[in-house]
């Protein structure tokens, strides 16, 4: 039987990999501005930056330094035998597939567009389509491990992000969600993300909870993903729809408390649509936000937490 995406993440730690490490926490010069929030009833959490630390500080769909992409790239062509069915075209292998996959990468944004202004991509029907190209030059894989094509190219794309970021925790994460579970709040994931992140997420949360599973503390029901949506923050659409989800209870958006580590991305779109807000300033990798952005009343949260426990002094 072909190995679910969970299990093949845990094969691939029985092997001999260097995977990218998970970044150094380097917090900015920030002082918390806490004050308590009343008649909040859910938190939702922003992932990456905020919960996740991750190399950049956000999910990288093509990394910037290219020395890194090629990497990652090269790495992916070795480890699933793909340069025989590739075009043998002079330079190197991750060369030519960084070509293809910018090609892609662009063709799946336009097909996410729509009058979406800020479309996301699904890159597991990237891999997909680009496996679909080395099939037609002969190219095979174990579909008895890895499962149907859909299977393998969910495989693939997290083989390749993994050696693109790499991706730990923040200190005290998990007892940050404990202490908002004790209070009695209702939580809630609101991301930019992708088919992995959940299982990104609930990996690295248990190497600081191994004993409780993420479920037990964020609602399953309440999970604005992008690649769900088909559309990135700072887009309102995410926040609209687990808006919506929580209406269905009987929750009003200015019941709601999102954390985000972005001004513009999770501040201002969460605002728009009435919910209350927090900016998490404990990581100089992933927060943004200007002096001018904090003053401004459109774009002030209404609260700023330097670590993920603080959350306590806001909802406990």
């Amino acid at each position: 039987m072909a190995l679910t995406l969970q299990q093949y993440a845990t094969y691939l730690d029985t092997r001999d990999f260097i995977w990218p490490a998970p970044p150094e926490v380097e917090r900015p010069k920030a002082k918390p501005h806490l004050t308590r929030l009343r008649g909040v009833r859910v938190v939702t959490w922003s992932i990456y930056g905020t919960l996740l630390a991750i190399s950049g500080g956000e999910l990288y769909l093509a990394h910037p330094n290219k020395f890194v992409m090629d990497v990652a790239l090269d790495k992916t062509i070795q480890e699933f035998k793909m340069w025989g069915s590739m075009s043998r075209k002079p330079g190197q292998p991750a060369d030519y597939l960084a070509q293809i996959y910018d090609k892609l990468l662009l063709e799946q944004r336009s097909l996410a567009g729509g009058s979406e202004r800020y479309p996301e991509v699904q890159v597991d029907r990237l891999w997909e389509a680009f496996i679909k190209k080395l099939l037609q030059k002969d190219y095979a894989f174990d579909a008895g491990f890895y499962g149907s094509l859909n299977e393998f190219s969910r495989k693939v794309g997290y083989f390749f992000h993994a050696s693109l970021q790499g991706t730990a925790c923040y200190p005290d994460s998990a007892d940050a969600l404990n202490l908002v579970k004790e209070a009695g709040l209702l939580q809630g994931l609101l991301s930019d993300a992708q088919y992995f992140t959940p299982l990104q997420l609930e990996r690295a949360f248990g190497k600081q909870a191994s004993e409780r599973r993420l479920d037990d503390f964020i609602d399953p029901e309440l999970r604005s993903y992008s690649y769900e949506v088909r559309s990135r923050k700072p887009s309102e659409r995410l926040f609209r729809y687990i808006v919506s989800l929580l209406a269905q209870r009987g929750i009003g958006a200015d019941q709601v408390l999102h954390i985000g580590s972005r001004i513009t991305q999770d501040v201002v779109p969460a605002r728009r649509v009435g919910m209350k807000t927090g900016l998490f300033a404990g990581d100089k990798g992933s927060l943004q936000a200007t002096p001018e952005q904090l003053k401004e009343p459109a774009s002030r949260p209404d609260v700023l937490l330097t670590k993920p426990t603080q959350i306590a002094d806001v909802v406990g």
